[in-house]
């Protein structure tokens, strides 16, 4: 399929998940997709398999790199890892909320120097909120882990699709992530509150983190395509 012309606004806000376990297989998928992805999701799947290289794979390629690693453990912890996360040339880390303002900010303090001492831009921390995966968590539960996310100065969180509008009204400073993306007629899989691409954007997500739907796919340069399309008809 000839590359399309994709507006540089709307590869913005699409992130590919390389959910695999082979890096010469996500390499050659990190390819094929640049033409509508410019951040690249590389989950714990992918960094057990290959590690740092795995980052450092597709900064080369040219894409901002999400690295899913849901940190949780106490500070002290948490502030180590993140510093060496934060000299690999991320853009993006997830640490789980659910760990607290003092986990969260050792995380945001820890990408800021590891990224200083390489002379990097520091990442940003995106603050895991309720996984989609869980449709029933009470919504007192994702107004705290807001509160968190904001008071240890994350720059986004990680949400479900149904909890854009509570984001906007109590973080509307934080950049919304929202995984669980299913077009009209794709299954959902363990997906428990998933949303169209057009639904997401227009209610306010600012990164759409986009896996099966493409990846496995019968033909997945003709899946990508439609969904640059439907966000660019929904910016």
């Amino acid at each position: 399929m000839k590359p399309p012309d994709v507006s540089d606004d709307v590869r913005s806000r699409l992130a590919i998940a390389l959910d695999v376990d082979d890096l010469v297989e996500a390499g050659r998928l990190g390819r094929r997709m640049l033409p509508w992805f410019s951040v690249a999701k590389i989950g714990l799947e992918l960094f057990s398999a290959a590690g740092p290289e795995a980052v450092g794979a597709f900064v080369d390629q040219g894409y901002k790199v999400f690295l899913d690693m849901k940190l949780h453990d106490i500070p002290t912890t948490v502030g180590r890892a993140s510093r060496v996360l934060g000299s690999l040339g991320v853009s993006y880390v997830t640490v789980h909320s659910s760990g607290g303002v003092d986990m969260l900010s050792a995380a945001v303090d820890g990408l800021h120097e590891g990224a200083s001492a390489a002379g990097l831009c520091p990442p940003a921390v995106l603050a895991v909120t309720v996984l989609t995966s869980e449709p029933n968590a009470p919504r007192t539960v994702l107004e705290e882990r807001l509160t968190f996310a904001s008071e240890a100065n994350c720059g986004g969180v990680v949400c479900a699709a149904s909890d854009l509008g509570q984001v906007s009204r109590l973080a509307p400073e934080l950049l919304t992530v929202v995984p669980g993306i299913r077009p009209e007629g794709v299954a959902s899989h363990d997906q428990g509150r998933p949303a169209t691409p057009s639904t997401a954007i227009q209610n306010g997500a600012g990164i759409l983190v986009i896996g099966r739907a493409v990846t496995a796919a019968d033909e997945p340069e003709v899946a990508a395509s439609a969904i640059a399309m439907e966000v660019a008809n929904a910016i």
